[in-house]
């Protein structure tokens, strides 16, 4: 039997020891916050700061790192129906600008990629590009054809930049393709056939010096090669009726990465589906392969990311909500909308027109008011 003096002296070094365990519980170290708060502090930090930070310790240097070399996040821009200002929204620190553009007599965009946005003039119907950021505008050829479809390659400020507009006559089973570039004086129109080519559902996206599309009805996915002028039906499509819901529900959206195509379905509140072209065919993506994307999709254009903190394996769309303008998010490791409400209609679901995801430049803060 222990001595009472032994018994005192160890319950003793018990209640030390469990002091210390408490005072360590409620002061906690910064080393110990969650690797994804880290990547998101450090991904604020400029270079020079971010290298002093990832001096601390092991897990700010793994943090500080690993957002060192990390692609930049669209941002969302929508076009005010009470006035001229565009309206800028970073979705990563939620923070809300305007752009005051010139005048644009009524221009609706058609296509937005590279920081430029494609626009059509409602009156005139003349095509040109506009950058809301430096305000430089770009002037195409007139064009006497209606188009369902425009695409550009590059920024008008390169010399590949080719523009592409396609036009379905669905009666005649063709579709007349018209390319231009800037400098141009016309276009170049010729018309092929596309016995198959019905609801065309995606945004024309480009890829390895061809412009791609996807449709519904003959499940097709067609790419146009503008330096050959070769317009092809590829055969390794993916027969969307794998999706419940209705037709007038599902949406369809291209987006490429890292030289490969990926096709996302949404169809209402249901789990949004990816596909990534295969050697042979589609091929279904499973929840635990995005490995860090994050696509955002709306009815202009559909942009991918690799690794952006705190936005890794996620679908963004664009809603308005409450007047404002938000970001809705899929996030494929929860399995659930983000804002998740069980009010979310379908079409909440529907990237909402006159709103678009666009790369701002390096000095992005210098044009915003």
């Amino acid at each position: 039997m222990a001595s009472p003096s032994t018994s005192t002296s160890s319950t003793t070094i018990t209640r030390k020891r469990f002091k210390t365990q408490s005072e360590e519980a409620l002061k906690p170290s910064f080393s110990d916050l969650p690797s994804s708060l880290l990547e998101v502090i450090m991904s604020r930090l400029v270079l020079k700061d971010n290298i002093i930070a990832s001096a601390s310790c092991k897990s700010w240097c793994e943090a500080a790192i690993s957002v060192r070399v990390v692609e930049k996040h669209p941002w969302l821009l929508s076009f005010s129906k009470r006035s001229s200002l565009f309206e800028l929204h970073d979705p990563v620190q939620s923070k809300s600008y305007t752009l005051n553009p010139p005048e644009l007599a009524e221009s609706t965009v058609r296509y937005s990629s590279h920081s430029w946005l494609l626009m059509h003039a409602s009156t005139t119907k003349d095509l040109f590009f506009f950058n809301p950021f430096t305000r430089e505008l770009i002037s195409l050829p007139k064009s006497t054809l209606p188009f369902q479809a425009i695409a550009f390659s590059s920024p008008p400020t390169s010399d590949n930049c080719v523009v592409v507009a396609l036009n379905f006559m669905l009666r005649h089973h063709y579709v007349t393709i018209s390319t231009c570039h800037p400098g141009a004086t016309e276009w170049i129109t010729e018309a092929f056939p596309a016995a198959l080519l019905y609801y065309m559902k995606s945004k024309l996206v480009y890829l390895n010096d061809r412009f791609y599309c996807f449709t519904f009805g003959g499940d097709s996915l067609y790419s146009f090669h503008p330096s050959s002028r070769t317009w092809v039906c590829h055969e390794d499509v993916y027969h969307y009726h794998q999706l419940q819901g209705g037709w007038e529900r599902r949406e369809a959206f291209l987006a490429e990465k890292k030289g490969e195509l990926f096709l996302v379905f949404t169809c209402g509140k249901e789990k949004p589906v990816v596909f990534k072209q295969g050697y042979l065919r589609w091929e279904k993506m499973s929840s635990t392969e995005p490995d860090g994307f994050t696509i955002f999709f709306s009815s202009y254009h559909s942009q991918m990311r690799t690794n952006l903190p705190w936005m890794r394996n996620n679908l963004c769309s664009l809603r308005f909500g409450n007047k404002r303008m938000r970001c809705l998010s899929y996030s494929f490791d929860k399995s659930r909308y983000n804002p998740h409400k069980g009010s979310l209609s379908w079409l909440e679901l529907v990237p909402r027109p006159k709103c678009l995801w666009i790369d701002p430049p390096d000095n992005v803060l210098d044009y915003l008011g």
